[in-house]
């Protein structure tokens, strides 16, 4: 199958784990045997093969592309306005298309890209399907995080501002969402009225030899890990609240990952630190072999939470709080626990669950192991799959382009 693969970033550009993911999709799917061109935005207009990825990336069709660098309030207004429907993205992107030819027009978040693509691709009949990550089609920070806790729904502001993008969700045909939580935050505001919808997870390969964990033996404490930004959404208060509360028992801490704000160079100091290390930057796959059970303490509503499976894939229980689409991976008693967002309470005594019984992670590890093996790529593109099967053939109005078998 042929497919137009529109991102709103692609690596090398990475502006957190979207490029990142768009990336792993795109090499699953070019796996499975698609015919697939990647389509994004960046600062010049060149065509390459990127790490085996065709991709043709395009000048700004906004006012700028990289809106994680600083730029004037009045800039930041005409780019948010013209993410609702930009006319010059909508040609644009409607040439690609007639160019490409494809069978399917996959987006893959959609910040400069712009949702005119979808609008493009209705306009030549080929039919549409769009990966949501995050939640910038109803709030335009993308986040729905406001005054330090989440929003229950998008304000009125975030709806007044989201408008053009909500009425552009009609020309999507098929969305996919990596939980059933990110499409229920999009569907029950009314976004997507006339597509089917697919919950795919990401996906992670297998690691090679990974085995079910040993034991902890009782002569050492069991080692409790977190990777990832150093942000208070995290849950890391949650996490250093728990730590304290577990200072005299065999437990250690190894906090992960980095930041660059007050916060994260202030964190050491939040944490006991006769039972806490900070290893710094740290691969996953070199860290997450060094822990016994891995701590996911988000307060923010993850979309999805890739750590979690990233931890499975290396046989590893996550203890994760019910945030967001977290808990449609863990198992309690399963591959992991599960604990309210901020109950540092609740969270100590997970852990001191592992703590009592060592053998948990043991059988949490296998089960964790288990679950991995529901997000191998070829399971995952075989869900891809099955969606665009589904798509194809269905009939399309306002059809610019032949029908694909005459097509040349």
């Amino acid at each position: 199958m042929r497919i137009l693969m529109a991102c709103a970033a692609f690596p090398p550009f990475i502006d957190g784990g979207g490029p990142i993911s768009a990336m792993i999709v795109a090499k699953l799917l070019r796996a499975a045997g698609h015919d697939l061109t990647v389509v994004n935005v960046s600062g010049e207009d060149r065509h390459e093969i990127y790490d085996g990825v065709p991709v043709h990336r395009l000048r700004s069709l906004n006012v700028d592309w990289n809106y994680r660098l600083p730029r004037p309030a009045w800039k930041k207004a005409i780019w948010h306005a013209l993410e609702n429907f930009n006319p010059r993205a909508f040609l644009v992107m409607r040439r690609e298309i007639r160019r490409l030819r494809p069978d399917i027009v996959l987006t893959d978040s959609i910040e400069n890209i712009n949702v005119a693509t979808w609008a493009a691709a209705k306009s030549c009949g080929v039919p549409v399907a769009h990966i949501l990550r995050s939640t910038f089609l109803l709030c335009w920070k993308g986040s729905m995080w406001r005054g330090g806790d989440n929003c229950g729904r998008a304000c009125s502001s975030c709806q007044a501002t989201s408008y053009g993008k909500k009425l552009s969700s009609r020309f999507v045909d098929a969305v996919i969402g990596e939980t059933d939580f990110i499409i229920g935050r999009h569907t029950e505001h009314g976004y997507f009225p006339n597509a089917t919808t697919h919950p795919i997870p990401g996906a992670i390969a297998p690691v090679p030899g990974a085995l079910p964990r040993t034991a902890p033996p009782a002569d050492r404490p069991l080692r409790v890990g977190f990777i990832g930004v150093h942000d208070p959404i995290k849950g890391l208060d949650t996490l250093a609240a728990a730590a304290h509360r577990l200072a005299g028992e065999p437990v250690e801490f190894l906090i992960a990952g980095s930041g660059q704000s007050d916060y994260a160079e202030a964190l050491p100091g939040r944490f006991p630190s006769q039972n806490t290390r900070f290893p710094g930057w740290t691969k996953p796959e070199e860290f997450l072999p060094q822990v016994d059970v891995l701590a996911a303490p988000s307060l923010f509503r993850e979309p999805f939470g890739r750590v979690v499976i990233e931890a499975f894939a290396h046989g590893v229980p996550v203890i994760g709080a019910r945030s967001g689409g977290i808990p449609e991976t863990i198992q309690p008693g399963i591959n992991g626990a599960l604990f309210e967002p901020g109950d540092d309470t609740a969270l100590a005594e997970r852990i001191m669950a592992f703590v009592r019984d060592r053998t948990l992670v043991t059988t949490q590890s296998a089960g964790a192991l288990a679950a991995a093996a529901r997000y191998t790529p070829d399971r995952i593109a075989a869900a891809y799959g099955a969606v665009f099967d589904s798509l194809v053939g269905k009939p399309a109005e306002g059809t610019l382009l032949q029908p694909r078998e005459a097509r040349t």
